[in-house]
């Protein structure tokens, strides 16, 4: 039976995470002077390949872990501690170092790969949603599970479209100011979810905590 709580949990990490909102400023300036046409195909692109890079870190995190021989609840502790560091960005009305390098947000000049480096890779899907999905992934190990995951992946991907579809209404309407207050906002709910990830891999790494 499918536990349609957690996947609403996870589902509204991955938005806190992703933050398409957020982004709006960096997609509107990196597209600025396109036609509706230019814009529309940059959406529908950069919301694919995040969730192709979603729907990998899902069903391939498993094998990347034990390749590099890393634990479940070390990598919890590490990807609530990068979640952690996301969050306290957001909640600071900034976009966080470890989605966007300055030599990355350059590239915005350059058209022909603006829907993949940097909006969809590492500004949307960027190391804290691809390390939720890989915790998510393991807390439902089953391949039902796993499949499972691509619901709140897709639903995400479409807000994503949808969101930067309607980019320049949506600035208007809710300003700096408004966009501020939604990153803050959704920092806040991922400092929580960060909490719990670390929490997890503590007990997992020192089983006596439970106790």
């Amino acid at each position: 039976m499918t536990d349609w709580s957690a996947l609403f949990k996870i589902g509204i990490a991955l938005f806190a995470i992703v933050n398409p909102i957020g982004s709006l400023p960096i997609f509107i300036s990196a597209t600025d002077g396109w036609s509706s046409q230019d814009r529309a195909k940059t959406s529908r692109t950069v919301a694919l390949t995040v969730f192709i890079v979603l729907i990998a870190s899902a069903f391939l995190g498993d094998q990347i872990l034990a390749f590099f021989g890393i634990t479940i609840p070390s990598f919890q502790v590490g990807g609530g501690i990068l979640l952690m560091l996301i969050a306290i960005s957001m909640m600071h009305g900034k976009q966080s170092g470890t989605r966007q390098t300055p030599e990355e947000a350059q590239t915005l000049a350059e058209r022909e790969v603006i829907a993949i480096v940097p909006l969809s890779i590492p500004l949307l899907a960027g190391p804290g949603a691809i390390s939720s999905m890989i915790i998510a992934a393991q807390q439902n190990s089953s391949f039902a599970g796993h499949l499972w995951l691509v619901i709140p992946i897709f639903v995400i991907c479409l807000i994503i479209w949808l969101i930067l579809s309607l980019s320049v209404a949506i600035s208007k309407q809710l300003g700096t100011i408004g966009i501020n207050i939604v990153t803050r906002l959704m920092g806040l709910v991922l400092a929580a979810m960060a909490v719990e990830f670390i929490a997890h891999g503590l007990v997992g790494l020192f089983p006596k905590l439970a106790s």
